[in-house]
């Protein structure tokens, strides 16, 4: 049908160059009358080439970012092993954990749980072996540094595989949620190559901003330091005449511990009046950095495993669990600690005291989990 259209066009074209003078406003009729049949036949697919071509720029963005943090990764291990870790760094970046079957939910809290564990285990024990000549906090952050490298491998090969797949089909609805959501994929990307820096190289990050609490409050008590679960300490102090109990991730290597079997085992043998978790949590657009806000529950990320623990815990023994958050963005979140973040972790601390000292009777005892990465904090 169209090509009768274009075809009658044409035969109207010819017929007014024949038949009359040119002059300008003529001309610019038969242009509009061209570009507007154009626009009818090939708009939509010459709209898709372009978007297409942007596309294709931020993906190759994307590879220049997995490249570089990938070479950067491989210089970084070089360090600590004699043989080229490559192909090392290319295996581990590429694996996965198969979630467990859900179609019985019964249990599956500690089926992620046992697997979550074993994956860790398995990727610690091979960067462990290879990496034999670094010390322990420098194979902790060589973990934290892969993580970061795998997920900026996953965010380019999800994007990639998305736009070959709009361009085979040519779905105008692919490629456009594909151009939507380019600039906030861009944006984790820059921040996951700014976390690449602080990893390697040990800065404390805005994620720590729990763990920096909890590190302050333990003071030079460090002598009397337990681990009560993996990777995981505790510390008893006073603070406003009440017993404080801090738990938080062992440092300064790069971890995030386990304060779910921490929690269980601590409240399985003594008796807490309060549990209060001090966590980084992710701000609105607008919302100012290093705002603190307070809320009830387990504030705490991840998959879920350590926050059902922590619920299902504090629900029996009929605790109040309460959260205090410091805002910040995804990108301040995974790269090195700002300084509204350190001055935000005084303001907590300022307000632990308070809590403690409203909500806790005088000879009580109160739990504070401080939960986040604890990469550059002892």
């Amino acid at each position: 049908m169209w090509l009768i259209q274009i075809e009658s066009t044409m035969m109207l074209v010819f017929n007014l160059l024949t038949e009359q003078a040119l002059d300008v406003g003529t001309i610019l009729n038969l242009v509009f009358l061209v570009l507007f049949f154009i626009f009818i036949v090939w708009g939509q697919r010459i709209q898709m080439m372009v978007i297409l071509r942007d596309i294709e720029f931020a993906i190759g963005r994307l590879k220049l970012m997995k490249d570089s943090a990938r070479n950067a990764v491989v210089e970084r291990m070089k360090k600590f092993s004699s043989s080229d870790p490559s192909g090392f760094v290319d295996k581990v970046i590429e694996y996965v954990t198969i979630e467990p079957v859900s179609l019985d939910p019964s249990g599956i809290v500690w089926k992620y749980d046992y697997l979550l564990k074993t994956s860790e285990d398995r990727i610690k024990s091979e960067v462990y072996s290879f990496a034999s000549q670094a010390n322990d906090e420098e194979k902790s952050n060589l973990l934290n540094v892969l993580e970061v490298l795998a997920n900026l491998n996953l965010l380019y090969k999800l994007m990639r595989h998305y736009y070959i797949m709009g361009k085979k089909t040519g779905s105008a609805f692919i490629i456009i949620q594909l151009q939507a959501i380019l600039p906030e994929v861009l944006m984790n990307a820059d921040a996951l190559m700014g976390a690449l820096f602080a990893f390697s190289y040990g800065h404390p990050v805005g994620d720590g901003v729990g763990a920096l609490v909890a590190a302050k409050l333990i003071g030079n008590k460090a002598d009397e330091i337990k681990e009560v679960a993996r990777d995981t300490i505790y510390v008893e102090t006073t603070l406003e005449n009440r017993k404080l109990g801090i738990i938080k991730a062992r440092g300064p290597g790069g971890t995030v511990g386990y304060p779910g079997d921490a929690v269980m085992h601590l409240l399985e043998q003594e008796k807490y009046d309060l549990v209060v978790m001090v966590d980084a949590g992710l701000k609105l657009e607008g919302e100012k950095s290093g705002s603190v806000v307070e809320g009830v529950g387990a504030a705490i990320g991840g998959i879920g495993t350590e926050k059902y623990k922590i619920e299902e815990v504090v629900s029996k023994k009929g605790i109040p669990l309460y959260g205090v958050i410091i805002r910040m963005s995804m990108k301040e979140a995974i790269t090195p600690m700002t300084e509204e973040l350190y001055k935000a972790s005084e303001q907590v601390i300022n307000r632990i005291r308070e809590l403690i000292k409203e909500k806790v009777p005088e000879g009580g005892s109160m739990l504070l989990i401080g939960v986040g990465n604890t990469i550059g904090i002892r």
